[in-house]
Order: structure tokens, then C-alpha cells, then sequence
């Protein structure tokens, strides 16, 4: 399969992820209602009736991950199964993480007990320099790939004390 394949599954993969999650009741009031359109003789206009369903009963999503082989990841959601590759899961992790930073509560200010982590150690690095002295470092971890942070001159000098500190 050339990457054109790969990269054409991966998008049908998470097309099947977005469909089966969108199949998901928004809450456990939601009901349904279908509208069809019904006309008198004679008359011209067409007025919806709108029929009533009763509600259906909500079942909590259920997602299951699992890792059915090395360069493969399983991602499950009321039993519609989407696998996903090394690159969906990279391309899932950048979209997690960028809505993750959109949302109003923030993430913890400290380490919480038990977090578990994998650490990157000597990371590839890149960095660049902003006009108004504000630096960009750019660390590539072996899990969540490129991760960008952005520092001010002030931090960069707190950060350098922390790291030479003996």
C-alpha cells in the first residue's frame, strides 16, 4: 500500500471514528422527531406534521482501545470498530491535544500522584527567534510528536537557573 492508500484509509478510518461518534445521543432527554410532509387536495400550500417518537432509552458511549498489533491501534465506540496507524494516531493525538488547549478548564498546575508517562530522553529539537525576543523550542517526543512551547526572555533565563542548578 503506497502512502497515498495509507493516507486515503487513515481519513475513511477517521471519517467511520467522527460517523459513529456523531451517532451518539447528545444526552439522555434527547428524543427523536421525523417531519413528513402532508398536502390537502386542492391546496397548494404543504404543511410539515411532525410525529412524535418516544424516547429512546440512553446507553453511556462505550470506547475500547485496543492494540491488535504493533503498528496498529483499535479504537472502538459502541461497537464500531476504526483502526488506526502509526500516523492516525499521530494525526488523532495533534487533534486531541489542540482542542484539549482550546477548552475552558485548564490542566493541573502540578503533577498529579500516579501519572504515568513516557520521557523522551535527549529529544531532536528545533528552535526559532521572534522579533520581540520571545523564542520558540520545538522538542519532538516518541509519543506525542512535535511539541512547540514559546518562551519569553525572562523564562528562558528562569529556565536556564532550573536546568544548571546544582
Amino acid at each position: 500500500m503506497n502512502l497515498t492508500d495509507q493516507l486515503g484509509a487513515l481519513e475513511s478510518s477517521l471519517d467511520e471514528l467522527i460517523l459513529a461518534a456523531a451517532s451518539i445521543p447528545a444526552s439522555p432527554d434527547s428524543s427523536t422527531a421525523s417531519v413528513s410532509s402532508a398536502s390537502s387536495v386542492g391546496d397548494a400550500a404543504v404543511e410539515p406534521a411532525v410525529e412524535e417518537r418516544p424516547p429512546v432509552a440512553y446507553e453511556k458511549p462505550t470506547l475500547n482501545v485496543s492494540r491488535p498489533e504493533k503498528n496498529l491501534i483499535a479504537m472502538t465506540i459502541n461497537g464500531v470498530t476504526v483502526p488506526l496507524s502509526p500516523e492516525g494516531v499521530s494525526e488523532l493525538i495533534e487533534e486531541l491535544s489542540n482542542a484539549r488547549a482550546s477548552m475552558d478548564v485548564e490542566q493541573p498546575s502540578g503533577l498529579p500522584n500516579g501519572w504515568k508517562f513516557v520521557a523522551t530522553k535527549n529529544p531532536v529539537m528545533a528552535t526559532q527567534r521572534y522579533a520581540n525576543g520571545d523564542r520558540l523550542l520545538v522538542l519532538r517526543h516518541t509519543g506525542h510528536g512535535w511539541v512547540p512551547f514559546s518562551f519569553s526572555p525572562d523564562t528562558i533565563i528562569e529556565m536556564y537557573a532550573l536546568l544548571t542548578k546544582r
